[in-house]
């Protein structure tokens, strides 16, 4: 379908796409088998300027919003979920900077993470806070010095890899989700250390680690914004970076899809093609008009959000990222049977597709508690 993309945007695809293809593409089952952090790769991307596409000129990045993000991370995810979040992830990490963080903060710190010299992640999720974010334990207790951080942060995307970290913790007890507070942790600071890395079913490519606060000193230059506003930035956060996982899932069902086609134009069986089989068909019909309708939601929810027209795009980000994950898992499946015995062998990609696609269910938000959410915003709007 023709999206209308303007000149920027048109480069932000074509040029994620031939990374994707040229440089990703010949190491990605090797990246998967080893559970390896692509830095080549990292350092490809920060070469082609794509690191900036929505940090702000002034500090060095493209200007470019949600939906730049959106076209990038699509092409990466269609030949690696593990490079896509570990691309998509920087952004999550540097998005309350851009929107909460101070002039001397913004100075100090996008110009780095435009270049990718310096990676980025975000950390809320801990042992006891997952969908429940409010019940985060990791304190941040003022001082005259700055702030003692103390807890744990798990599941953290780039965690290790990364050099600036933006995390939320507790800074008053017994307030709730008016309790937290955002903060800048750099990964060489006292007292900041990291835990096991995950061994996961899919984007293994990417680094998902545990962080760990012990006495962790940080300047008081280091809160972004204001105390007890941590939770709503957060949320903010994920209005906008939700697109991007839906994204993700378009991009790993695309590549599922396009793999599924090309087995099913030359397996031949009983003297034909598969693809002359009107189940096959029918299949491959379904998974197309599937991808289509999500790559819509993704767009039109990115667009939204970078509009800036709607107090709220709460419920269009969630709605794309619930729809684009669900259909991923349904492709994938999909294009594993399709190709039969040899789709569930790792000498064929559409295995990898599929775990890949799981975790788009899962992270930033699960898909049952935004379908909580976008109720919520049916009430509000109905």
């Amino acid at each position: 379908m023709e999206y209308f993309l303007n000149e920027l945007q048109t480069t932000v695809r074509d040029l994620a796409r031939g990374i994707a293809e040229e440089k990703v593409l010949p190491v990605r089952a090797e990246l998967d088998e080893k559970e390896q952090f692509p830095w080549e790769i990292v350092k490809e991307i920060a070469a082609s300027g794509l690191y900036g596409i929505a940090i702000p000129e002034e500090y060095g990045g493209i200007g470019g919003g949600s939906f730049e993000l959106v076209l990038a991370a699509e092409q990466f995810a269609r030949v690696c979920g593990g490079v896509a979040v570990t691309y998509a992830a920087n952004f999550l990490g540097s998005d309350i900077l851009i929107d909460n963080g101070s002039p001397e903060q913004k100075v100090r710190f996008l110009p780095d993470i435009a270049s990718g010299e310096k990676l980025c992640a975000f950390a809320i999720t801990e042992e006891t806070a997952g969908s429940d974010a409010a019940a985060l334990k990791t304190t941040a207790v003022r001082t005259d010095d700055g702030y003692l951080i103390n807890g744990s942060k798990r599941f953290i995307t780039n965690g290790g890899d990364a050099t600036i970290y933006t995390i939320i913790a507790r800074t008053e007890p017994g307030k709730g989700a008016r309790g937290l507070s955002a903060f800048i942790v750099e990964k060489d600071t006292p007292g900041f250390t990291f835990g096991r890395k995950e061994k996961k079913m899919g984007i293994r490519a990417s680094s998902t680690r545990e962080l760990l606060f012990d006495d962790c000193l940080i300047p008081k230059e280091n809160l972004i914004g204001k105390e007890g506003m941590g939770f709503f930035y957060a949320m903010k956060l994920f209005e906008k970076s939700r697109p991007g996982i839906g994204a993700q899932a378009v991009g790993i069902a695309q590549g599922a899809f396009e793999a599924a086609m090309e087995h099913a134009e030359n397996r031949v069986q009983f003297g034909e093609a598969i693809i002359t089989f009107q189940a096959v068909q029918h299949m491959l019909a379904n998974m197309a008009m599937d991808i289509e309708a999500a790559r819509c939601m993704v767009y039109n929810a990115a667009r939204t959000v970078d509009s800036g027209l709607q107090k709220s795009a709460n419920m269009e980000s969630a709605m794309s990222k619930v729809y684009a994950s669900d259909v991923a898992m349904r492709v994938t499946t999909d294009a594993v049977q399709i190709m039969g015995g040899v789709g569930y062998m790792r000498d064929y990609p559409v295995e990898k597709f599929m775990r890949d696609a799981k975790i788009t269910q899962l992270y930033e938000g699960t898909n049952q508690i935004l379908r909580n959410i976008i109720a919520n915003e049916l009430k509000k709007r109905y």
